[in-house]
């Protein structure tokens, strides 16, 4: 798991506000290249190959990394270290506990009464698949990106993702 990039730059005098300058490493959306999928409002688990599940976890510069934790990256701009602990110890391990958990290997996002505030207006705790999110229709350009967003405030986002890998996300609060 690596920190997505947003598909637009960020405002570096105002860091809530997008720029419309492509983020250098994201271009390949604009260019028509990978599928958009709906941005589910959560939090992120992990299914390891060895059947072990672990909860997405930033921590602050200076702050005490949680036991059994394991780095993936640190973001550059915020100094805020992305990675995974054990999902025991998460905060949300209650919430998993409830929700139906598949066998399959890979990421997904846990939504529900307690996670949130529950926008995705669910009736209990669920995963839901990364690999099988929701596929879009939306545009590729700052502005129809903008006005499909502000059009299905329901979505926390879309998520393009490239055949090789590479992802980009573009949040419904960028840009509203």
């Amino acid at each position: 798991m690596r920190k997505i990039p947003t598909l637009f730059l960020r405002d570096p005098a105002d860091r809530k506000r997008l720029l419309r300058d492509v983020h250098p490493d994201c271009g390949w959306v604009l260019a028509g290249e990978g599928v958009p999928t709906r941005k589910y409002d959560g939090t992120c688990v992990l299914l390891d190959e060895d059947g072990t599940w672990w909860a997405r976890r930033e921590v602050r510069p200076g702050r005490t990394r949680p036991p059994g934790y394991r780095p993936v990256m640190t973001d550059e701009a915020t100094g805020k270290t992305v990675g995974w602990e054990p999902i025991g110890q998460s905060a949300y391990a209650r919430y998993f506990a409830e929700a139906v958990r598949p066998a399959t290997p890979g990421t997904y996002e846990l939504i529900g009464p307690k996670v949130n505030g529950n926008p995705e207006g669910t009736d209990g705790h669920v995963l839901v698949a990364h690999a099988q999110a929701e596929r879009l229709d939306a545009p590729r350009d700052f502005d129809g990106l903008r006005a499909w967003l502000l059009a299905h405030p329901a979505y926390e986002g879309i998520v393009w993702h490239h055949p090789d890998g590479r992802r980009a996300k573009l949040k419904h609060r960028d840009v509203a």
